[in-house]
């Protein structure tokens, strides 16, 4: 869990961001199954007439981390013994955090993600309210799974089959950023096929010496630059980094 798995812990620390309240209606963003066909691996709902863009996506993964890199169980409810690390920072952190996020959230055009960060967000994000529910809620999601056929979240497209290849395609679809939040699976394949245009690591000030990191083991060196840092609060980091494409 990462970012955006966090993101639903923090209503009592953000009312202002995510008001929470059940809206009139169902609230769950169901979509009928007839609503999807599968069109060269991609579920696309069928109705939509708008055209592809001309321009290219930018795919960028945002993510909190430790010190040494750690992403696990931040919030401590998968029982790892070293997690919980994100409650561990101070009130002015976890605010300044959500305002990061939430502007994040609203740059963004589309959110990509693996299928257990989809079932546990869409657990919490549906029938919530505010400046940053709302735009998760009706933003495009994108979700690389071979078993999830019928989504209930709105907006939500399903990628199967390659994945690759499907991602590729989906960066020429969409016009602007493509945000990946956790997804610890989907991750790596996204670094090693050099199909990642940013990164953003939201840095906490801990050394855990233990636990699942976010960056594992690649075929060859993948070659960033930093291109901006910030204070986020008053113990956090956000740095920015560019990839670096050889020609």
């Amino acid at each position: 869990m990462a970012v955006a798995d966090i993101a639903a812990s923090m209503v009592s620390i953000v009312p202002h961001l995510l008001a929470v309240s059940t809206p009139a209606g169902d609230g769950t963003g169901r979509l009928p199954g007839d609503l999807f066909a599968v069109l060269r691996g991609v579920y696309l709902r069928t109705g939509d007439t708008e055209e592809r863009s001309t321009g290219m996506g930018m795919l960028v993964i945002s993510e909190n981390m430790t010190l040494d890199g750690v992403m696990q169980d931040p919030t401590g409810d998968d029982g790892f013994e070293r997690g919980g690390w994100f409650g561990q920072v101070t009130d002015e952190d976890h605010q300044a955090w959500a305002e990061v996020e939430c502007g994040e959230a609203l740059r963004a055009q589309a959110l990509l993600m693996g299928r257990r960060s989809y079932e546990y967000l869409v657990e919490r994000w549906p029938g919530r309210t505010g400046t940053w529910a709302d735009r998760l809620n009706s933003m495009p999601k994108y979700v690389v799974s071979s078993t999830l056929m019928k989504p209930v979240w709105s907006n939500t497209t399903v990628i199967t089959g390659e994945v690759v290849d499907a991602v590729s395609r989906l960066k020429h679809y969409v016009e602007g950023e493509i945000v990946v939040n956790a997804s610890g699976q989907l991750v790596p394949l996204l670094i090693e096929h050099d199909l990642v245009d940013e990164v953003r690591l939201m840095v906490f000030p801990f050394v855990l010496g233990g636990g699942e990191r976010l960056f594992g083991a690649t075929s060859a060196t993948k070659a960033l630059r930093l291109v901006d840092t910030r204070i986020v609060g008053a113990g956090l980091a956000l740095l920015t980094y560019s990839q670096v494409r050889v020609e």
